[in-house]
């Protein structure tokens, strides 16, 4: 899926020059994830249009999606790309990489609202995410957006520790933590796209 930046402002197309840059670098370390940051960012996209979201603040969590795992950034290589479980000590670096990712982007005045739904990508519905712990409509729609998104195309990718999920698996984990790690509102609208992603995003 391509979207048209034509009718935007010349700050958000040269936004996009510069995700594209930055989602290059990150893959550039992660290999296992290439693909990710583009594939949550056009589902993002698609779940923000089904509630209703246009212009700006579409656009807003259109960035923040692609720009999601930058954090990533600044987690070793040898943790980012271990073929095996982690310890719990790697396992807390990786839950590092929203606030690396917020604390980048908030090098640019312009780039804040986009960092703060960087940062609370991994929160939970029901409070028990990170890394702040906040729940409910406390956590920014954007970012619950990308939440949802995110999730789905994790348990649809394989990584060197395990194989993926089919999609109606993953229908089902995303059912069952309704109200739990997810906003019960998104994921009774993500239903009607299901059927749309798997043939967009089935393969990879």
């Amino acid at each position: 899926m391509i979207h048209s930046f034509e009718e935007l402002s010349d700050d958000f197309v040269l936004y996009h020059d510069i995700i594209q840059c930055l989602v290059g670098a990150l893959e550039a370390k992660d290999l296992y994830t290439r693909g990710h940051s583009m594939r949550v960012g056009d589902m993002t996209y698609e779940l923000a249009r089904k509630i209703g979201l246009r212009g700006e603040e579409l656009e807003f969590i259109h960035i923040a999606a692609h720009l999601h795992d930058i954090g990533k950034i600044g987690v070793p290589d040898e943790i980012l790309n271990k073929e095996g479980q982690l310890t719990e000590d790697e396992w807390n670096t990786v839950k590092r990489h929203p606030e690396i990712g917020s604390n980048i982007l908030n090098c640019s005045n312009k780039l804040r609202g986009i960092s703060r739904l960087v940062l609370h990508h991994h929160e939970r519905w029901d409070g028990k995410g990170y890394p702040c712990g906040i729940k409910g409509e406390s956590i920014p729609l954007g970012s619950r957006i990308i939440a949802i998104c995110d999730s789905i195309d994790a348990m649809t990718s394989s990584r060197p520790y395990r194989n993926s999920l089919s999609w109606e698996l993953c229908k089902r984990e995303i059912h069952s933590n309704k109200g739990k790690q997810f906003d019960p509102f998104l994921v009774d609208a993500v239903e009607e796209l299901w059927d749309e992603w798997e043939k967009s995003f089935g393969r990879k």
